[in-house]
């Protein structure tokens, strides 16, 4: 009697619904998977540019500008040709300090020195301050000349008589600016000024400033 041949049975209908659900199911959730990715990638760019562009514009720190506004001497007098040594001379300076950043400008103690003839005359302290965010500081420096100091200089005799002195002025001021706790930037700015003060007028005239900064 011949070997009857051994036939398979079929899978169940059943089963096989179960199996094209199931990779239904997981190509669905590769797709989903790409997707969130994807979001998270374009998130991730848009945020980095976001970054940039605040880091150079908005974040991006200025440097703050000092400029000498005026200048005036008080109590200068003579006497047969020769200065009061018994008084000295006051220069009061008009100085302003110009923030152009966000964050406030933050400066420690400063100096101003007065020159005559390549020698110091005087010098002031400028106490420690700030400028607020775009905003400008005015302060009034005051200095106290020294009479003798002032004819010490070879040239007073020569520049006494043309009715005229030549007077230069050199300020620093030293701070930083700080946005967020994360961009700093330390600042040191000077200005030098030279003028000529007119006796007879009792005022300067022809004031020319440069401004340097350090960082």
């Amino acid at each position: 009697m011949a070997e009857q041949e051994q036939v398979k049975p079929l899978a169940p209908a059943a089963f096989r619904d179960e199996e094209e659900a199931l990779s239904t199911q997981l190509n669905l959730r590769k797709r989903r998977y790409v997707q969130c990715c994807g979001c998270i990638a374009a998130l991730s760019l848009i945020l980095a540019v976001v970054v940039l562009v605040l880091f150079f514009t908005l974040f991006r720190i200025h440097d703050p500008k000092i400029k000498m506004n005026s200048v005036t001497i008080q109590r200068l007098e003579l006497i047969n040709g020769s200065l009061r040594n018994d008084v000295n001379i006051t220069l009061l300076a008009d100085v302003s300090v110009k923030n152009p950043n966000v964050a406030t400008f933050k400066f420690s103690n400063s100096t101003t020195l007065i020159y005559y003839g390549g020698r110091v005359i005087g010098e002031a302290i400028h106490l420690q301050g700030q400028a607020k965010a775009r905003r400008t500081l005015r302060r009034n420096v005051t200095v106290e000349l020294d009479p003798e100091k002032i004819e010490a200089v070879p040239s007073f005799r020569s520049d006494l008589n043309s009715g005229a002195f030549s007077i230069s002025s050199y300020s620093t001021i030293s701070g930083r600016v700080k946005i967020l706790k994360i961009v700093r930037k330390r600042v040191v700015v000077r200005l030098n000024c030279t003028t000529t003060y007119r006796i007879s007028g009792r005022q300067f005239v022809g004031e020319s400033c440069r401004p340097e900064l350090d960082f």
